[in-house]
Formats: structure tokens, C-alpha cells, sequence
């Protein structure tokens, strides 16, 4: 598009573009010890604890749970909060992110219950971090997590 006998590419006309800021979003454990704390504070965003976001908190949820049998079943709980409309008007589910309750691998039970919660929304997986239980959380995302990264603009 030209304007008032300018030319070239539009680009050079309006100059560049700002980039769009990071997307803000309330983390709301499913349970307590989830890690809710932790991860606002690596990957940004508000801090909600257990609790719905209030107004002037964003309304895009990023669900928290530990990835043992108790921390699966409040995070399938609250998912059915969301699809039978029990949670306060306004809210989205951006996503679950399911934080390891241990190193290693998942035992199988655990590892299908997390397939019926990934058929439902979008799972973002934490790995255990043992400098986190140390309460060093200056080391960044950590490797793995680079999707929950983009989505929440960490590492910008």
C-alpha cells in the first residue's frame, strides 16, 4: 500500500512491526504442592495458587498438577470443573502442565492416566529439576520444556 507518493514495500513505509508481548497467564495448582510457585516464577505469569483467577488476573489458566495418582486425579477434577461450566465466567483453559513428582520414569498406570488427561487439553510436561527442590530457580526452563517456554514467553 502507498501513501501521500511514498514508495516502496509497505514494510519500509510503517516500519518494522513491534513484536507481540509474551501471553500472560494465571497458574492455578490443582491440588497444593503442585508447583505453582515454581513455575510462575520461571516461566512467568500470575501466581494464583489454588485458586481461580480473580478479575484483574489473566484469564488464560495454565492448570498445575504432580504427576502421582493423587495430583492426577485433581487435575481430572478440575477439568471437569471446566467442561461442565463450574468455573468463573470468563476463564480459558490454556493448557495442563504436569510436573514430575520424581526422577525416572512414570510406572505405567501413571503414564496411561496422563494419556486420558492429554485426550482432554493440551499437556505440557515439567521433568523433575533437582536444583528446584534445592530452591535454585535461576537455571531457566528446563531442557524439554521449550513448547511451554514459547507459549509463555520465558527465556525472552
Amino acid at each position: 500500500m502507498r501513501t501521500g507518493g511514498q514508495r516502496g514495500p509497505e514494510i519500509w513505509i510503517r516500519g518494522p512491526v513491534a513484536s507481540e508481548p509474551p501471553r500472560r497467564f494465571s497458574w492455578v495448582g490443582a491440588h497444593g504442592g503442585s508447583g505453582v510457585s515454581t513455575l510462575a516464577a520461571v516461566y512467568g505469569g500470575q501466581d494464583c495458587g489454588r485458586d481461580w483467577p480473580g478479575p484483574a488476573d489473566p484469564p488464560a489458566v495454565l492448570l498445575v498438577g504432580r504427576t502421582h495418582a493423587a495430583g492426577l486425579d485433581a487435575v481430572a477434577r478440575a477439568l471437569a470443573d471446566f467442561r461442565d461450566g463450574e468455573v468463573p465466567r470468563g476463564l480459558g483453559l490454556a493448557g495442563a502442565v504436569l510436573v514430575a513428582d520424581a526422577p525416572g520414569r512414570l510406572p505405567r498406570p501413571l503414564a496411561r492416566r496422563i494419556g486420558e488427561v492429554e485426550a482432554a487439553v493440551g499437556v505440557y510436561r515439567v521433568p523433575w529439576v533437582s536444583d528446584w527442590r534445592l530452591g535454585d530457580l535461576g537455571g531457566g526452563p528446563p531442557r524439554g520444556t521449550e513448547a511451554l517456554a514459547r507459549l509463555t514467553g520465558a527465556g525472552r
